[in-house]
């Protein structure tokens, strides 16, 4: 049994981008928030899926080069290597939670260049 609260973690960019509250040993759960203006590298994971749950606001996400508007409420699912990007073209702060599984001890993510956006 583990037990944590959002506040004993920081954001990887001070009061923005993911924060991982657990990592393991079977999925890794987090915190993701991007203020209006922002973004985060295109990229995908080669072993493990990733879920989004959009808590707050809306966000752009390009998936494969897609564009998949996503709002309070939706989930969005990436399979292995589906590329995702996200920017928050919104003027109100994008907040989500995000699992990955399976946990995997070595860097699993894969970076590309963002898409262009038309």
């Amino acid at each position: 049994m583990k037990k944590v609260n959002e506040n004993e973690f920081e954001y990887r960019f001070g009061d923005n981008g993911p924060k991982y509250l657990t990592k393991g040993p079977n999925v890794d759960v987090g915190v993701v928030v991007l203020k209006p203006g922002q973004d985060f590298q295109n990229h995908y994971h080669s072993v493990c899926e990733e879920i989004f749950y959009i808590l707050e606001g809306e966000i752009d996400f390009y998936i494969n080069g897609d564009h998949i508007p996503a709002k309070q409420g939706d989930m969005i699912q990436c399979r292995p290597h589906d590329s995702h990007y996200l920017i928050n073209q919104s003027e109100k702060l994008f907040k989500a939670v995000f699992i990955k599984s399976p946990h995997i001890a070595e860097r699993d993510t894969v970076t590309l260049p963002n898409p262009v956006i038309k």
